[in-house]
């Protein structure tokens, strides 16, 4: 299996190159690597809730329906909004508890819970937005440092400047700029892509929430008199003298 052999050995040989190209970066190289770490750690926090936020909520709705149609069981509701993830969900269940209030008492309710939800789905998207827009500024700030250490060469050995040292102050540059690139670009495709996720839940509850306000003020039974109510009522009507 020599072939085996040989691509582990290139595999390596590539490893050790990637590292001693790093190496030679200078310390900014390090700063950038950590900024990387945390855009990597962001966009996958926020891809995973994405992921588990995003329900159909055709179907959601379609159950809640269902729920009034059949039986009218409030306690129901509420189980099925505590077991469904996400902004739909948790506006409902807010609804469905708050149903007594006046429609636009509940619109102004639906309202501020929209706004809340639409704050936690730009939770740290900023950070990753800013990322992008700073790492091509580190790179550059990497190149600087690197074009400095040329000229610092130059000031101690005058005209004798070893070739070796302007190389090293072109290299180090030459790393950070490239690693500041190759950072920013994906993280700028991450960041439009995040934000778009974003919009397409935002435009769900939007939807959703005139849907659950039409659902709470006009769909759903009012609720039941209470027992001595009913009792009063009883006798009120059988108070009524009989029609001869």
């Amino acid at each position: 299996m020599n072939w085996q052999f040989l691509a582990q050995a290139e595999v390596l040989d590539a490893g050790d190159s990637a590292w001693k190209l790093l190496r030679q970066g200078g310390p900014m190289v390090w700063v950038l690597l950590m900024v990387s770490a945390m855009a990597t750690t962001v966009f996958l926090e926020r891809l995973l809730n994405y992921r588990r936020i995003q329900i159909n909520t055709t179907e959601f709705i379609a159950g809640i329906r269902a729920n009034l149609k059949n039986n009218y069981n409030v306690v129901e509701l509420v189980a099925i909004c505590d077991a469904t993830p996400g902004p739909v969900a948790r506006m409902t269940k807010a609804a469905i508890l708050n149903r007594e209030l006046s429609r636009e008492a509940l619109r102004e309710l639906l309202n501020d819970n929209k706004r809340v939800e639409v704050a936690r789905l730009e939770k740290r998207l900023n950070m990753l937005g800013t990322i992008a827009q700073i790492a091509p500024l580190l790179g550059l700030l990497g190149t600087v440092l690197g074009f400095m250490r040329i000229f610092e060469g130059v000031k101690l050995e005058g005209n004798w400047v070893l070739a070796k040292t302007l190389a090293g102050g072109v290299w180090e540059g030459l790393v950070c700029m490239a690693l500041g690139l190759a950072i920013a670009i994906p993280c700028y495709i991450a960041f439009n892509y995040l934000v778009g996720r974003k919009n397409d839940l935002g435009a769900d509850i939007d939807r959703i929430s005139s849907e659950i306000l039409s659902i709470i003020t006009v769909e759903m039974p009012p609720s039941k008199p209470s027992g001595p109510s009913k009792a009063r009522s009883a006798r009120k009507t059988s108070s009524l003298p009989a029609d001869k």
